[in-house]
């Protein structure tokens, strides 16, 4: 046998036992175990917080996950398809706080645990859906080496579009005024002029060569589609990042998801490494 053969298999091997090792010496999640769609569902709490993890019946190599932002089980479509084939699903209740500062702080707890205490991969797949779209790209831009990918499904990725309401949109004045009051903003200029939105931090992520994925109604009357993924999508290319967009023509902000969620779970399966 050639030697470069005889030293892949080994290398192979040793890396299949480095992974069956760390799976078995992982902690087992806490707290009650109940039924979510035909897979155990653990939950606990973390740092104060509401937290629940989805188990997949037989874990894909390398422990991977996907990280639900706000609405958990609404149109799970996409989360389904992945703990089948093998991903953790988890989401962390840190209620709604726009992903503020203080938000990001319990993730950053949450995001230790599972990845030290539980083994889960050191690169979630972040989801967010509307507002959710915040907390994920906040997240990820303070931490782009440990996101293997970003799903967004319509996602707010300017908080003065919405809530804010100052482009075309509604906006919602009480969600304003408890984002001004959770990111710890003086006034509402001082909001208006808060240099670290979505939309403005994206150059972390394009060197760290993060892909971004969005399906977005290019109707949406709440989160304004020009005004929010158009923008995100113009910049992140420009910075040399990778974005797939999926256009439901005609599409308001409802329904979310996709009646066949394959595109998206191909594209995640392809990146979450």
């Amino acid at each position: 046998m050639p030697r470069s053969s005889s030293t892949a298999r080994l290398v192979s091997a040793a890396c299949i036992l480095v992974f069956c090792y760390a799976a078995s010496a992982a902690k087992p999640f806490p707290g009650p175990v109940s039924d979510y769609h035909g897979f155990e569902r653990h939950d606990f709490e973390v740092d104060g917080c509401k937290a629940l993890v989805v188990s997949p019946k037989t874990v894909a190599p390398g422990n991977p996950w996907i990280w639900r932002a706000e609405f958990f089980d609404h149109h799970p479509e996409v989360d389904l398809a992945l703990v089948a084939k093998g991903f953790h699903l988890v989401f962390i209740d840190v209620g709604n706080t726009f992903g503020c500062p203080k938000a990001m702080a319990h993730w950053d707890i949450f995001y230790n645990q599972l990845v030290n205490e539980y083994g889960l991969s050191k690169k979630p797949v972040l989801e967010g859906l509307s507002r959710g779209g915040l907390y994920v790209y906040n997240w990820a831009a303070a931490n782009p080496g440990k996101v293997s990918c970003v799903f967004g499904d319509n996602p707010v990725c300017d908080f003065k579009s919405w809530p804010g309401g100052k482009g075309k949109g509604p906006g919602s004045p009480e969600d304003w005024k408890k984002l001004i009051q959770d990111y710890g903003f003086a006034s509402e200029a001082e909001a208006m002029a808060y240099p670290k939105n979505p939309l403005d931090t994206l150059k972390p992520l394009a060197d760290a060569k993060v892909p971004l994925i969005h399906i977005c109604g290019d109707a949406d009357e709440v989160v304004p589609f020009d005004e929010n993924t158009v923008i995100l999508k113009d910049r992140y290319e420009k910075l040399g990042g990778h974005m797939t967009l999926i256009i439901k023509k005609g599409f308001k902000h409802h329904p979310h998801g996709m009646d066949d969620p394959t595109p998206v779970v191909d594209f995640i399966l392809g990146n979450a490494g």
